[in-house]
């Protein structure tokens, strides 16, 4: 067993102030394979101050000197690609060929894009005659989850170095292997001490502590929504700023057409992506009345493909979730599903076939949902697809839109230009038209900021609004 009990405060991994042991379990095998420490809000308090202190130099750091500092910690995570891919298999249950594929090379295209917007960027500018300045905006509280654990940290890590801000991060105590490897990748490419401090720890301690302390001049998190509003209410009492990426439920509108024999069976694969375990998965599919039987077969005929089994295996293309919790939340949705009236077209209730140990769940998919039941509601964070049938155009719309969420949106069609149109009448932070199989053309654009309507967060991540969100404005009038 692997033993990772300390935390990386001041440059240094220091043995934790208050201590308990945390194993971490490998869901395939449900064996535990690492453990860690989880630590306090005294851990918590050290990393700030040492956050603190650093700020004040790397914050009039130059852009030559930001710009080098992220190509160092590119190729020192070049090195470690193969070391980051297997932790991120081994903890969370991602398919090593997906590990390799989407999870552990997202934080490369973040970190590019992050030298791409500073080397552009303007830090002052004229409006009228006041001088607008862009500074830093401090110290920074990072929360992180499970389900993408290296793209989520580096998602916000890019934009912060290249803002000139230092942090501390506290990443999922469920998926916390790779974040300590993504830790040494930093130490190794030398960033300066204080800039980033790692403090492993659970949402309730260490999470409410780095929400809570003073000197933390913002918080970033990504999670759960009832987690956001937890984050948000601790936060208040210092009026730090709250950026936050939540929850969603995305509809996948597929318009009449020809496009429906591969948009289709490309949306539940979307929706699979991760085995659900992705906060923008187009879980409610929504299809003309006419069409619905037609697109149950096409369903049924691609669910064949799917391979659930051992994630380190290169031909298994879904894993399992992350813990226990998760399965158990997910297997209770799928029997409210069947319980509500739903129709199992595809899996449902217990594991696969032939498995009796680790977190596998039957991808399921359910026909005749109506936006009433809780499957078209709430977010399952699992492989279930609900497919909702609609009337019209505009019902489609009403569908998608009635979600307390707004994080994403599909919409296929035959003409771009249609698909458009109704994708302007979205309420959400994205929307993917046409939306191809990742291994084709990638649907990826790293400039792209993300971040979501409603409950699904606010403020944006990524490229040049990501970088913008760790920047204060100051206005100069002489």
């Amino acid at each position: 067993m692997k033993q990772f009990r300390q935390f990386y405060i001041d440059g240094q991994w220091v043995d934790p102030l208050e201590a308990t042991a945390f194993d971490v379990i490998n869901p395939a095998t449900e064996e535990v394979f690492a453990q860690i420490s989880l630590g306090s809000a005294k851990d918590v308090d050290r990393a700030v101050k040492a956050a603190r202190k650093a700020f004040d130099s790397f914050s009039n750091w130059t852009v030559g000197q930001r710009v080098a500092l992220l190509e160092r910690i590119i190729e020192e995570y070049e090195r470690r690609f193969d070391d980051v891919a297997w932790a991120i298999t081994t903890e969370m249950g991602s398919p090593i060929g997906f590990s390799r594929g989407l999870q552990t090379p997202a934080t490369l295209g973040h970190l590019r894009e992050a030298i791409a917007v500073l080397k552009s960027y303007k830090f002052e500018s004229m409006l009228g005659k006041t001088r607008i300045l862009r500074e830093p905006i401090g110290v920074c509280g990072f929360i992180t989850p499970w389900n993408w654990p290296i793209n989520q940290i580096t998602a916000k890590l890019g934009s912060a170095i290249a803002a000139g801000c230092t942090m501390v991060v506290k990443p999922s105590e469920f998926a916390p292997v790779s974040p300590i490897i993504l830790t040494e990748i930093l130490d190794k490419a030398g960033v300066p001490p204080g800039v980033f401090n790692l403090v492993n720890g659970d949402g309730p301690t260490v999470g409410s502590a780095i929400s809570r302390h003073p000197d933390i001049d913002m918080v970033s998190f990504t999670g759960s929504t009832a987690a956001g509003i937890a984050v948000a209410r601790d936060a208040a009492a210092t009026v730090k700023r709250v950026h936050q990426e939540l929850g969603g439920k995305s509809a996948n509108i597929l318009l009449p057409g020809k496009h429906i024999d591969i948009s289709a069976p490309y949306g539940m694969l979307r929706a699979f992506t991760n085995s659900g375990q992705s906060c923008i998965a187009p879980a409610r599919m929504l299809v003309p009345e006419s069409e619905v039987e037609r697109v149950v077969g096409l369903l049924k005929a691609a669910a064949e493909n799917l391979v659930v089994g051992d994630p380190s295996s290169e031909t298994t293309t879904h894993g399992p979730l992350v813990n226990r919790r998760q399965f158990d939340r997910v297997q209770e949705l799928i029997k409210s599903g069947v319980d509500e009236g739903a129709r199992v077209v595809v899996g449902g209730e217990g594991r696969p076939s032939g498995m009796n140990r680790g977190n596998f769940v039957k991808p399921t998919v359910f026909a005749d949902v109506t936006p009433d039941m809780r499957i078209a509601r709430e977010e399952i964070f699992g492989p279930v697809l609900a497919v909702m049938a609609y009337r019209d155009v505009d019902h489609a719309i009403e569908i998608a839109n009635d979600s307390i969420y707004g994080l994403a949106g599909f919409v296929s069609a035959d003409d771009l230009s249609e698909a458009d149109r109704v994708g302007r009448r979205i309420r959400a932070g994205r929307v993917y038209l046409n939306d191809k199989p990742q291994d084709e053309t990638p649907n990826y654009e790293f400039e792209a900021p993300f971040g979501g309507y409603k409950q699904s967060g606010n403020g944006r991540e990524v490229g040049l609004f990501g970088f913008e969100e760790f920047h204060e404005v100051k206005a100069v009038i002489a």
